[in-house]
């Protein structure tokens, strides 16, 4: 009688409590769950295909029923009994940006997909939302998950686990951002060198604002999985590499993309593993490399350019930034971002909604838009005209910014207002207004 009091108890508190309690709904573990997405552009499809669970929830613990940035989709765990939200997490695709493509008209295609939420205490309902340009849902899916089903594949055990090492360890992976090195096309016997990169890139990371005055709230670490060959595949040369991930330039046939399409295989290569962030370092001296916002991003690392590209991409993938360059001469990506939807990302803008972006560290003189000033390219605030890769009717922040290019010297105001406001949704107890 007493025990069935003490849980009653304790049920009555977490719903006292706020919603977002972490404790009172999850378990120190983390579900990991793999989908299948697929289709065209005319109509897409998510289907379930595994559970799995591991020792360790090393996501956030705060803020878990709101969201910082939209993405181009969100994983919602919701009660079964009142439908309230328990967590939601937003994510963009590489099937979102494949269906931008003239393919996707005309051929359906399927990709993989990870995502990792904490293991609920009791029954909840998860379901994926897929978005598109015009911030329309697409699609959705919702799939009940019981937290006993003797189906959930245990992974992740000590016995099991790739070899990894701090290469920055500032406290408890429970209260810090976990950023994961993963070796992608180095031998076993290039392991001393990927230590070296992983250094390399994470020096270049913490060199840039905000990530260098708030270092103290990551852990860096580095995971040692090596391939049979050296390097990564150059479609466009015919040469192909047997590596661990299998990734290769030319995705989507645009020669410096570098992207993997074996989500399902990095993730059992980091079961068992504190990470929240994934970096794919490529052993490679070809310029390039991808970043797709709470998925990975990867960088070849032996390029003169590869430390700004290392940090470029981060911007994507862990920030939401979107790409500030356009192209002058090119009418592919024209009305990528339609002039009548704000986007998302929170560096470019249409106008549509200025005011939800950096309207309010303009002075109300400011002119739009801007007019270039080749004395202040970096710090001078405005409206430019050009970005997310059109030149007319998309507007970035300032001239000159690492979402830019590689010349720039760092994140501009807004992209570090941004990145500083993500790094602590992610790790304050206290919502941002």
């Amino acid at each position: 009688m007493r025990t069935t009091l003490l849980i009653l108890l304790s049920l009555y508190g977490c719903w006292l409590s706020a919603s977002n309690d972490f404790d009172c709904h999850f378990l120190d573990k983390t579900l990991r769950i793999d989908y299948t997405f697929c289709g065209t552009t005319r109509q897409q499809q998510v289907y379930l295909s595994e559970l799995m669970q591991s020792d360790g929830w090393y996501g956030r613990r705060h803020n878990l029923d709101r969201l910082l940035v939209e993405g181009n989709g969100q994983i919602v765990v919701t009660d079964t009994l009142h439908a309230d939200t328990l967590y939601i997490h937003s994510f963009s695709t590489l099937f979102q940006e494949w269906l931008s493509t003239e393919e996707a008209v005309t051929t359906p295609r399927s990709f993989e997909n990870t995502f990792l939420i904490p293991f609920p205490r009791h029954a909840v309902d998860v379901t994926i939302r897929l978005t598109d340009m015009h911030r329309q849902e697409q699609t959705r899916m919702t799939h009940r998950v019981h937290p006993d089903d003797i189906l959930i594949r245990h992974i992740g055990q000590k016995n099991f686990t790739t070899p990894w090492r701090y290469l920055q360890h500032n406290g408890d992976s429970r209260e810090k951002i976990d950023m994961a090195f993963v070796a992608e096309g180095y031998t076993r016997h290039q392991m001393k060198k990927f230590h070296r990169d992983c250094r390399k890139a994470m020096q270049a990371i913490l060199s840039h604002e905000p990530f260098r005055s708030m270092q103290d709230r990551f852990n860096f670490i580095a995971i040692d999985c090596p391939s049979l060959s050296s390097g990564v595949s150059i479609p466009s040369k015919e040469d192909w590499k047997d590596t661990a991930l299998g990734s290769h330039f030319s995705t989507f046939y645009s020669e410096r993309y570098l992207t993997t399409l074996h989500i399902k295989r990095l993730h059992d290569i980091l079961a068992g593993i504190p990470y929240e962030h994934i970096l794919l370092l490529s052993n490679t001296d070809k310029y390039g490399g991808g970043g797709i916002y709470n998925s990975y991003l990867m960088s070849s690392v032996s390029n003169e350019k590869s430390l700004p590209v290392v940090v470029h991409e981060l911007g994507h993938s862990f920030a939401g930034l979107g790409d500030e360059y356009f192209y002058e001469h090119e009418d592919l990506f024209q009305e990528y971002y339609p002039s009548d939807v704000e986007p998302w990302e929170p560096n470019i803008t249409t106008l549509v909604d200025f005011a939800s972006k950096w309207q309010d560290m303009l002075s109300p003189s400011t002119a739009i838009p801007t007019p270039v000033d080749k004395q202040e390219p970096y710090t001078k605030l405005g409206v430019y005209q050009g970005g997310g890769y059109q030149t007319k009717g998309v507007f970035r922040p300032v001239d000159e910014c690492r979402m830019r290019n590689n010349e720039a010297p760092g994140f501009c105001p807004v992209c570090q207002r941004a990145i500083r406001r993500m790094i602590e949704f992610q790790t304050e107890k206290k919502k941002q207004q």
